[in-house]
C-alpha cells in the first residue's frame, strides 16, 4: 500500500488564501500514529505483496536487468517481500528496484530492511525518489527549475555482509534530514518536496556487472517490467487527477510488455459499516476500476492503443485483508471486546475511509463510535477490507 505521505502526524498552516485549499487536499495517510497502527495490526502489505507475486510470475524481463517500479514504497514491508520473491523467480538477473517515497520517516524504514536484500541478492541497484508520480519512474524532475535544484546522490556499498551495508546505509541519515524536508504547496495545499532528490544505491563489487543498469544524472529512463501502484490516491480525488496525474504517467512508464498493477480500496466490507454507523450514507469509494481504466484511456489520448487495459475479472480482481486479532478474542454477543480491540478496529475503518481529523474528534467526544465498533464486530465476528485491482500493460 502506498503509504504516508509525510514522516510526522503535525498541524501545518497553510499559506496566506489557501486554507480551504489545504483542508479539501487533507491526506488522512499523513497522519503518522493512525497510519503505523493501522499497518501494524492489519495484513494488507501481507496481502498486496502475494498479489504482486502473481505478476513476477507473468513477466518475461529483458536485458540488462530486470525493472520495478513501487509508486510509493511506504515503510518498505511490500517492496521487501517483493524482493525475496523476484530473488527466488530470478535469482541471477541483475535488478533495477525503484520507488518513489515523500516521507522521510517512510524512507528510513525501507533502507532498514535493504541489507539483508543486498546481501541476498547482490546484483542489485536500488534507486528512490520524492518527486512527482509524472517523473518518479524516470528519477529526473520534468521542469527546467526542480531540475537545475535536483540533488543526486549516489552511493556504492563496500563490503559483503549486512552489518557492512547497513552501517553505510545509517550514514545517510544526515543527508536524508537535509534534502527529504517538505513543505506546503501554495497551489495546492498538499506537501511536496522542498527539493527534489534521488538515492541510488549498489554494491561497489557488482559497479562493473551493473554499469549498464545503474541509472545516471541528465539521463532519464522508464522501461520497467512491473509497476505496483498501491494506494496511490486519495479516495476522494477526482477521477481524472488520479489517471491524468498518477496513472497515465506511470503507464507510460512501462516497458514492451510491462505491467502496472494497481490496487485501491473498494468497500462493501464490515469497515465501512463502522464508518456509516457514525456518519450515515458515507462513501468514500466513487471510483470503481473500470472508471479508472475508461479514465486513464481517455488521459493518455492516441497513445492508449499501445496499452491493453485489463479490469479482470472479480473473482480475481477483488481480495480481502483482515485486522490481526487473537484466536476467539471476537466470539460471541456475550463475551467482551477489549479496548485496544476496538480502538484498532475503529483507526483501521476510519483510516481506510480517510475520515479527516475534525470530524474523528467530533465523533469521539462520546462512547457511540466504541458501540457503533463493537456492534459491527460482533455482527461478523472478524473485521475485513475488500481491495480491488486492475493491469495496465503495454503492449510489445
Amino acid at each position: 500500500m502506498a503509504a504516508s505521505n509525510e514522516t510526522v502526524a503535525r498541524s501545518v498552516v497553510p499559506p496566506a488564501g489557501q486554507k480551504e485549499d489545504a483542508e479539501k487536499n487533507f491526506r488522512f495517510y499523513d497522519n503518522r500514529q493512525k497510519y503505523l497502527m493501522f499497518v501494524n495490526t492489519c495484513s494488507e502489505k501481507w496481502i498486496v505483496s502475494e498479489r504482486v507475486q502473481k505478476e513476477i510470475n507473468a513477466l518475461t524481463p529483458r536485458p540488462p536487468a530486470v525493472r520495478f517500479f513501487d509508486a510509493g514504497m511506504g515503510d518498505g514491508t511490500v517492496l521487501a517481500r517483493v524482493l525475496r520473491a523476484m530473488h527466488r523467480k530470478f535469482e541471477r538477473f541483475p535488478f533495477l528496484i525503484a520507488g518513489k517515497e515523500i516521507s522521510l520517516e517512510d524512507v528510513r524504514l525501507t533502507l532498514d530492511k535493504m541489507p539483508d536484500r543486498f546481501l541476498e541478492h547482490p546484483e542489485m541497484v536500488f534507486a528512490f525518489t520524492n518527486i512527482s508520480y509524472a517523473d518518479a519512474p524516470r528519477l529526473h524532475p520534468s521542469r527546467p527549475e526542480a531540475a537545475k535544484t535536483m540533488v543526486w546522490r549516489e552511493v556504492a556499498l563496500k563490503g559483503s555482509t549486512t552489518a557492512d551495508f547497513e552501517r553505510q546505509i545509517l550514514d545517510l541519515q544526515p543527508f536524508l534530514a537535509e534534502h527529504w524536508r517538505t513543505k506546503v504547496s501554495e497551489k495546492t495545499g498538499s506537501m511536496i518536496p522542498e527539493t527534489p532528490a534521488t538515492v541510488i544505491l549498489y554494491r561497489e563489487d557488482c559497479r562493473f556487472l551493473l554499469d549498464q543498469v545503474i541509472p545516471r544524472k541528465g539521463e532519464p529512463q522508464a522501461d520497467y517490467d512491473l509497476i505496483l501502484a498501491s494506494q496511490p490516491f486519495r479516495l476522494r480525488a477526482p477521477t481524472s487527477f488520479k489517471a491524468g496525474r498518477v496513472l497515465a504517467p506511470l503507464a507510460r512508464a512501462l516497458g514492451p510488455g510491462g505491467r502496472l498493477l494497481g490496487i485501491h480500496s473498494a468497500g462493501n466490507d464490515p469497515g465501512i459499516e463502522i464508518v456509516q454507523k457514525i456518519w450515515p450514507g458515507e462513501d468514500p469509494f466513487t471510483t470503481s476500476r473500470r472508471e479508472l481504466l475508461d479514465a486513464t484511456k481517455a488521459a493518455l489520448g492516441p497513445e492508449a492503443g499501445r496499452f491493453r487495459f485489463d479490469p479482470l475479472p472479480n473473482r480475481e480482481a477483488i481480495f480481502r485483508y483482515e485486522m490481526h486479532t487473537l484466536p476467539d478474542e471476537i466470539d460471541s454477543e456475550s463475551a467482551s471486546i477489549g479496548t485496544s480491540t476496538l480502538l484498532a478496529a475503529w483507526n483501521a475503518a476510519t483510516y481506510v475511509a480517510q475520515i479527516d481529523d475534525e470530524r474523528l474528534a467530533q465523533a469521539m467526544s462520546s462512547s457511540d463510535y466504541l458501540d457503533a465498533t463493537r456492534a459491527v464486530l460482533r455482527k461478523n465476528g472478524e473485521l475485513w477490507f475488500n481491495d480491488e485491482s486492475y493491469i495496465i500493460e503495454r503492449t510489445r
